[in-house]
C-alpha cells in the first residue's frame, strides 16, 4: 500500500515563514534604527560590488589585450590596474554618498519640520496637523506632537471658556452689590430688612461661587497616591452623608429610598463625602417626580453608585457636557433655576482622582448620575434597603 504522504506540516511551515516575514518587515518599518543599518549595508554593498565588478571586468580585458599583443609587462600591468581601482573607488564612493544621501535627507527632512512646529509652538501659535505616516520613531514622534498640539488647543480653549465664565458669574452679583450700595450711599433707597438681606443673598452667592472655584483648582491641581486613599465601607458612609438631606428632602416633600450593597473601597472620605453631596444637591435643586433613589453596588472589581431621579429634560448632547465646567441647562444662567456649574464638575474631578469614572444615564427625563471607585481588599455581598 502507498503510504500517503500529509501536505499538512508543509503548509503550517509555510503560514509560520510567512508570518515571521511579515512581523520581520513590520518591526524594521517601525524601527528607523535598523532603517540606518540596512541602509549602510546597502551603500556599503553598492561600493563593494561596484568596485569588485569593474576591476575584474577591466582586468580581463587587459589581460587579453596584453595577451593579443604579444607583450608582458608587469610594471605597466600594475600601475593600469591602481590607475583603475582609484577610479573605480572614486565612482562607487560618489554613487553611494548619492544613494546615502537620497535616504537620509527624507529623514532629516521630517525632523526639520518637526523643529519648526515645535519652535512655533513655543511661541504661543498652533500649528496644523503633521502628516506622517510612517511608522518608526519619527511617525510615533509626529504622532504624539499631533495629540500634543490638540491638547493643548483643548486647555487653551478650556481656559477661556473659564475665564469668561466665571466674568459671566461674577458680573450679576458685583453689579447688584454696587447698584445697591450706590442707591444706599445717595439717599435714593433707604435701608431695610429686604435691602440687607438681599445684599447678604448676593454676597453668599459669592462666597459660594469662589469656594467651589477653589474646590476645583485643588482637586485639579492635586494628585493622590495608593497610600493617601484608605478603605471606606461605602454604604455605612453614604448612609450617613445622605442623612444629611434628611430635612432638605422633607421641606421640599421628596421622598428617598435606598438600597446598598455593602462593599470597601479605596477612597479619600473628604472627597467622597463632597462628591455625594454634590450629586444629592443637584438632583433636589433639579427634581420634578418627588422621588431619588441611592443605589449602591459591586461591579466589575469597582463599586458604582447611582443617584436616580426624575429632572428637567437633557438631550443626548447635553449629557455628554453636564460634567463640564460652568455648564448649566438654563441658558440665562438664572440662579433661580441654577446653580454655579461647578457641582457636577468638582464630581469627576474627585472621583477620577481616586482611579474612579463618573456619567450620566438617561432616557431624556429620567437620570441616573454615576460614579464608580475601586474596591478594597475585603467585600462583602450583604444588601441593605431602607
Amino acid at each position: 500500500m502507498k503510504r500517503l504522504i500529509s501536505l499538512r506540516p508543509y503548509e503550517e511551515w509555510g503560514i509560520d515563514l510567512w508570518r515571521f516575514s511579515k512581523n520581520w518587515l513590520d518591526y524594521l518599518r517601525s524601527s528607523i534604527a535598523w532603517k540606518l543599518i540596512l541602509l549602510n549595508v546597502l551603500v556599503m554593498g553598492i561600493m563593494i560590488w561596484l568596485t569588485g565588478f569593474s576591476v575584474k571586468e577591466f582586468a580581463c580585458y587587459l589581460v587579453d589585450q596584453y595577451r593579443n599583443s604579444g607583450m608582458v609587462n608587469k610594471g605597466l600591468f600594475n600601475d593600469t590596474m591602481r590607475d583603475y581601482l582609484i577610479r573605480a573607488s572614486l565612482v562607487a564612493i560618489a554613487v553611494a554618498a548619492v544613494t546615502h544621501y537620497i535616504f537620509i535627507k527624507r529623514i532629516v527632512s521630517r525632523l526639520r519640520e518637526l523643529t519648526v512646529y515645535a519652535r512655533r509652538l513655543t511661541k504661543g501659535e498652533y500649528p496644523e496637523t503633521i502628516q506622517d505616516p510612517s511608522l518608526d520613531e519619527i511617525g510615533m514622534l509626529t504622532h504624539d506632537f499631533n495629540q500634543l498640539v490638540s491638547a493643548l488647543k483643548q486647555a487653551e480653549a478650556g481656559r477661556k471658556k473659564m475665564i469668561t465664565d466665571i466674568s459671566h458669574e461674577l458680573r450679576t452679583p458685583l453689579s447688584t452689590i454696587k447698584g445697591y450700595l450706590e442707591a444706599l450711599s445717595e439717599g435714593v433707597i433707604t435701608g431695610n430688612r429686604d435691602v440687607y438681606r438681599s445684599l447678604y443673598d448676593e454676597s453668599l452667592h459669592l462666597a459660594e461661587l469662589v469656594e467651589q472655584v477653589h474646590q476645583l483648582s485643588v482637586w485639579e491641581t492635586k494628585v493622590l497616591s495608593k497610600g493617601e486613599l484608605q478603605p471606606v465601607e461605602i454604604s455605612e458612609f453614604i448612609q450617613s452623608s445622605i442623612g444629611a438631606f434628611d430635612m432638605q428632602l422633607k421641606d421640599k416633600q421628596i421622598q428617598r429610598r435606598i438600597v446598598l450593597q455593602q462593599g470597601t473601597v479605596m477612597a479619600d472620605p473628604v472627597g467622597l463625602k463632597q462628591i455625594i453631596n454634590n450629586l444629592m444637591k443637584n438632583a433636589i435643586q433639579y427634581d420634578e417626580g418627588g422621588f431619588i433613589q441611592i443605589v449602591g453596588e459591586v461591579k466589575d472589581e469597582a463599586y458604582q453608585v447611582t443617584v436616580r431621579n426624575k429632572g428637567q429634560r437633557i438631550s443626548p448632547e447635553q449629557a455628554e457636557q453636564v460634567f463640564e465646567r460652568f455648564y448649566r441647562q438654563e441658558p440665562s444662567r438664572n440662579r433661580e433655576t441654577g446653580g454655579s456649574g461647578l457641582g457636577l464638575a468638582i464630581v469627576k474631578e474627585i472621583v477620577v482622582q481616586q482611579g474612579g469614572k463618573a456619567g450620566l444615564t438617561t432616557d431624556g427625563n429620567d437620570h441616573s448620575f454615576w460614579f464608580t471607585l475601586p474596591l478594597g481588599l475585603e467585600n462583602s455581598n450583604h444588601l441593605r434597603m431602607e
